[in-house]
């Protein structure tokens, strides 16, 4: 009764699909197309596009163009102290990254291994701070401004963010707690780490970047 069954659904199913095939003589319709082809004699000068969207415009462009160089070029204009970046890191950092910026549910930013033991950062389970393990001091800047808070991300005005970063390299021992940074002092701090990260200049052959 159920092989009966089943060649009975079975059949069903050929003659379902086998009444929505097209004629052999009539062919399929048209699948109309998104993009446009540039013409051009050569047909490899051609330019294939999505008809989409449009041109950003200058200043759209500027405004997403804010990267922080390793050598601080890109840096705004502003300032912010030691003791403007311990007020705000209680409002906008705190509740993720732990008291004095020893960990939370978020990653530490601050303790772990000395300042001088950068080897153990071949360990997977060592913890990676801001003092141990970042390359560059202006680029905590950069990262800040972009990505924190993680609720608000860019929400953060410059000043806030040296003086957040001020706070988070004063918590680890790189800075005095009168530090005030901006476009001039910040990149003139040396981390522990810097040395330790090398240029992939590799050239030619598979290359890892």
């Amino acid at each position: 009764m159920i092989v009966a069954t089943r060649r009975a659904v079975l059949f069903g199913l050929l003659l379902a699909t086998s009444s929505c095939r097209l004629p052999v003589d009539e062919p399929p319709a048209t699948i109309p197309t998104h993009f446009e082809t540039s013409a051009s004699a050569d047909p490899a000068d051609s330019i294939t596009h999505f008809a989409l969207g449009r041109a950003a415009t200058l200043a759209e462009i500027e405004a997403w163009d804010i990267d922080i160089m390793p050598d601080g070029e890109g840096l705004p204009d502003g300032s912010g102290s030691v003791s403007d970046g311990r007020m705000l890191y209680q409002v906008q950092c705190l509740r993720c990254h732990g008291a004095d910026g020893r960990g939370g549910p978020f990653d530490p930013l601050a303790g772990g291994p000395a300042n001088d033991s950068f080897p153990f950062a071949l360990d997977p389970r060592a913890r990676h701070t801001i003092g141990n393990y970042w390359p560059f001091a202006t680029t905590i800047f950069d990262y800040t401004r972009r990505a924190m808070p993680q609720d608000r991300p860019g929400s953060l005005s410059n000043d806030e963010v040296y003086a957040l970063t001020a706070y988070l390299l004063y918590l680890n021992e790189l800075v005095d707690e009168d530090a005030v940074l901006d476009r001039e002092t910040l990149p003139q701090i040396a981390m522990p780490a810097r040395e330790r990260f090398v240029p992939d200049d590799r050239r030619g052959g598979p290359e890892i970047r």
